[in-house]
């Protein structure tokens, strides 16, 4: 049979499947959907093409549209201070922790970058999974400027191993400050244009009409913000987010528009990128040393959040912190990315290469099943308590 159609047929039972077999077994759809596309690339039912690729790669950019359109930026900008300084403060302890241990157990300077990597783009499956949490809440505030910085973390490192140091790097770094500024800028514009015209918003996005221009607005603007990005070279998971966060800001009367959304992800684009994170691993490199050395990483890693989400300790509770520290313990994409970009440069080997790509999967498989769990628990305990 060809190959191609070996792969579409793959894909279209894992879309088929998947939600029963999480159902049956009870696990997180993520979880299944991972390992289906590692055991079927594995078996040489699913191989990557360009077509798979650029799949899984809008799959990423959509779900991180959804996960920035869990964030009203007027809300945010509006956060209570106390909030605020809590939000950057954990970030202090997460990157004080991470910086610390890469030197006491003398790691790889590139553990520096990896340790604190925060992506909230599996949050929004964990809401899809459990529901609108107020712990889940408090880790998107954080995670937002977690991300934020992670990316641009990641998009300077990016630079300075393209170009090294010298002035194509520092352009790089100026262009990504005036897109920055730019943002700023387009934000302000926008709130005094829809404050002046507040009809604007109800012609543009109208809540319910036969042309859904609400999604056609929505994904103009996706696909507009990332050939952008693409021009100017810089991380275009930036701009994704962006464009999700623009939209629930300036759009908020249109209620419906995030449920249209998601399904379309969360059926289809985002579980083809799960199944290509899945395939990303190979395991006939999978040793026993492999699993130990990846265990270990994860164990660091979920260590270190939830130790930093103790800070939140008077708002949440212990149970409920604990939660908060693992949610943001699933940089995936964040991890591939940054372990794809050292490898490349000869900053790690293929054992390492391994051992991190390995880590991403796990970490989701433990934290998901592990959230589960928890949050099981802490409902179980709020039927006690109420009785």
């Amino acid at each position: 049979m060809n190959a191609e159609i070996t792969l579409i047929i793959s894909l279209s039972l894992i879309l088929l499947l998947s939600p029963f077999i999480s159902n049956i077994l009870k696990l997180p759809i993520t979880m299944v959907e991972i390992f289906f596309g590692a055991v079927l690339a594995g078996a040489g039912f699913i191989y990557k093409n360009e077509m798979f690729n650029i799949l899984a790669e809008v799959g990423f950019l959509y779900l991180m549209l959804l996960a920035g359109m869990e964030v009203n930026l007027k809300e945010l900008f509006q956060m209570d201070r106390k909030v605020l300084l809590k939000s950057l403060a954990f970030l202090a302890i997460l990157y004080f922790f991470a910086i610390s241990i890469v030197f006491i157990l003398n790691l790889s300077k590139v553990f520096i970058i990896i340790l604190p990597l925060i992506s909230i783009g599996l949050m929004i499956s964990i809401q899809q999974e459990i529901g609108k949490k107020n712990w889940l809440n408090f880790a998107i505030k954080v995670g937002i400027w977690g991300e934020v910085l992670s990316i641009v973390i990641l998009t300077i490192i990016s630079g300075y191993f393209k170009f090294g140091i010298n002035i194509e790097f520092f352009k790089n770094i100026a262009t990504l400050f005036i897109f920055m500024v730019f943002l700023g800028f387009v934000y302000i514009l926008s709130r005094s244009l829809f404050w002046w015209f507040p009809t604007l918003k109800h012609y543009l996005m109208p809540d319910g009409d036969k042309y859904h221009q609400d999604i056609r607005i929505a994904m103009s603007l996706f696909f507009i913000m990332i050939a952008f990005l693409l021009t100017l070279h810089l991380d275009v998971v930036l701009g994704a987010f962006v464009v999700g966060m623009f939209t629930r800001t300036f759009f908020d009367h249109n209620h419906k528009l995030e449920d249209k959304l998601a399904p379309f992800g969360f059926g289809f684009l985002v579980t083809i990128f799960f199944v290509h994170v899945g395939s990303s691993l190979n395991l006939q490199l999978i040793s026993l040393s492999t699993i130990i050395d990846s265990f270990i990483l994860v164990l660091i890693m979920i260590i270190l959040r939830v130790i930093s989400s103790f800070i939140f300790l008077k708002e949440l509770g212990f149970k409920r912190v604990v939660l908060m520290g693992f949610s943001l313990s699933m940089p995936l994409t964040l991890l591939i990315a940054t372990a794809t970009l050292a490898h490349q440069n000869n900053i790690i080997n293929d054992y390492l290469f391994n051992v991190l790509v390995f880590t991403s999967v796990l970490e989701v498989i433990v934290v998901m099943v592990s959230i589960k769990l928890i949050n099981l628990n802490v409902i179980i305990s709020q039927k006690k308590d109420n009785k």
